[in-house]
């Protein structure tokens, strides 16, 4: 891990395109401005963990049968003027 040691209104990159300004400090709370493109995400970790875990949950769930669910749209709509 990197250590820096940075005061109000300094900042640091990462990369070419992410830049991280020291907004504030107050006792021991760091106000952080995060400058990125926005198809760069940005979270704070735990909110990160969370959609981990999510995306975790997603990937077990049991795959749906297709089948299965086409015959329960074509039972739960009248027909369609052309369909069988």
């Amino acid at each position: 891990m990197l250590v820096l040691t940075r005061k109000v209104d300094q900042s640091i990159m990462i990369g070419d395109n992410v830049r991280i300004v020291v907004v504030d400090v107050r006792g021991d709370q760091v106000k952080l401005g995060i400058d990125a493109p926005r198809h760069i995400m940005v979270h704070r970790h735990e909110v990160y963990q969370e959609i981990q875990a999510e995306n975790k949950r997603a990937a077990l769930k049991k795959e749906i049968d297709v089948g299965t669910l086409e015959q329960a749209l074509r039972e739960a709509r009248p027909n369609v003027k052309g369909e069988a």
